[in-house]
């Protein structure tokens, strides 16, 4: 499968459109967690940012934050919960930091650390996990140590990576009506690095 790159485009509009059709195409039946697809978990994630009055940067974080999975959508797809840690949240900040902003790379690259951070520091959080993300928390590590919180918390982007945890564990809402996906092509555009001179 090839993914969309944006230099196969003539312009970035082509580029946002093909990126977003593609998680679109990819994740209609592909169900994340055994409640949601991956596409309403993608498209109600962004809708909880831009609600919350996040900057375009955020809302295209959080549109894209699982993109590691799709760029891996072989191997992803049929990876059980327990099964071995892609690092998805690895694989996608490095793609996304070719053509997009730091502003979405980073969050998207922290937002597992920051589930395992808020295990470590906020009473009650695991408990509120789902439960595909209570069996995935085993593979990614577990709770941070304290020492894993101290450097966690002198990253930059970790709150904005705290602020997308909480944009992913809330965007797992069965049945929710959700906006279409094309409906951040805007907010996608205007995260993207400025285009380098051919």
């Amino acid at each position: 499968m090839s993914f969309p790159k944006r230099t196969d485009f003539r312009t970035d509009s082509a580029f946002v459109e093909a990126l977003l059709g593609e998680i679109e195409t990819l994740g209609r039946d592909w169900h994340y967690d055994e409640a949601v697809t991956q596409l309403e978990h993608a498209v109600q994630a962004a809708m909880l940012a831009r609600d919350a009055g996040e900057s375009d940067h955020v809302v295209a974080a959080a549109v894209l934050h699982d993109v590691g999975h799709f760029l891996m959508y072989g191997k992803a797809r049929h990876d059980p919960p327990d099964g071995d840690d892609l690092k998805h949240e690895v694989v996608g900040a490095n793609w996304l930091r070719k053509s997009f902003l730091d502003e979405v790379s980073e969050p998207v690259r922290l937002h597992v650390p920051a589930k395992r951070y808020l295990c470590a520091t906020r009473p009650g959080y695991w408990e509120e996990l789902s439960e595909g993300s209570k069996i995935s928390l085993k593979k990614q590590g577990g709770p941070m140590t304290d020492i894993e919180c101290s450097h966690f918390e002198e990253l930059s982007g970790y709150q904005e990576a705290i602020k997308l945890r909480e944009f992913d564990d809330q965007a797992k809402v069965v049945g929710m009506a959700i906006d279409s996906i094309h409906s951040f092509n805007d907010a996608v555009l205007d995260a993207l690095r400025a285009a380098t001179p051919a």
